[in-house]
């Protein structure tokens, strides 16, 4: 990865979007692939408050800077997620305790290493040798009861409460993380998104988005899908793919411009 200077081997493609419905996008991105770091904050609380926590998260987040070591890069997120934390709780006293938070996912890489960190419904897929893997797990009630067995998957895909969810960025005086980690391997595929894409497409149909196509297309055709089919909800898609011959990076989007609504296809 050449410490993530220019030359580095990924190649990043994002888009968010208010969708159809929402005349504001409380989402947020970061994508800072020379510092090996991308990531998706959906806000709650309402347009104000869920754009003003994502964007205090992505703020955060996007003065990580560069890091020595794998080891160094998951410490230095850490410390901006708590920071973020402190300061969505200061504001929330400031308002009068009015509702206010951000789900987060991220992925970290340095060198051959990556780690996806998470917290709430956002969500971080690994496409590696044809297959997809969903490597974070929903903090949402849904999911838990799912794991109970009160609940199959597609019967949380309908349920009235499927969208509570359990963990959230300020929600506490300490966040609450997952963390997942591994080794790179040629041509893996990283696609991170809010609960607005993966309402509308399945798994299957990222899979086929990303395999064939660049990072940037893939982001186009996944946001074209959610869009007509709906797009009930705010949809933002980063999609990361690691070329390991050492090509060149390419970011083609500029982080956290944002579409409205009236931009829609």
């Amino acid at each position: 990865m050449n410490e993530h200077r220019p030359g580095s081997s990924f190649e990043t493609g994002a888009v968010s979007h208010a969708g159809r419905v929402r005349s504001h996008n409380e989402d947020n991105l970061v994508v800072r692939p020379e510092y090996g770091l991308w990531a998706v904050a959906d806000g709650m609380g309402g347009h104000q408050n869920g754009a003003m926590a994502s964007a205090t998260v992505a703020a955060s987040l996007s003065a990580v800077g560069q890091a020595a070591s794998a080891a160094e890069l998951l410490d230095r997120l850490e410390r901006s997620v708590v920071e973020a934390n402190a300061e969505l709780r200061r504001k929330i006293r400031e308002h009068d305790g009015a509702t206010m938070g951000a789900t987060l996912a991220v992925l970290l890489a340095h060198g051959r290493h990556f780690a996806c960190v998470w917290c709430g419904d956002s969500r971080v897929y690994l496409v590696r040798s044809g297959q997809i893997t969903q490597v974070t797990r929903d903090h949402t009630e849904a999911q838990d009861m799912i794991e109970r067995g009160l609940l199959t998957v597609e019967e949380a895909r309908t349920w009235p409460r499927r969208h509570v969810i359990t963990r959230a960025i300020g929600v506490h005086d300490r966040p609450e993380l997952d963390i997942d980690h591994g080794e790179l391997e040629g041509d893996d595929v990283f696609v991170l998104c809010s609960d607005g894409l993966t309402d509308h497409v399945r798994d299957e149909e990222i899979l086929r988005a990303t395999v064939t196509t660049g990072a940037q297309a893939a982001c186009d055709a996944l946001l074209a899908l959610t869009l007509e089919r709906g797009a009930t909800d705010n949809v933002t898609v980063i999609v990361v793919r690691y070329h390991h011959d050492g090509g060149s990076e390419k970011t083609r989007w500029v982080p956290n411009m944002r579409q409205r609504r009236s931009d829609a296809p």
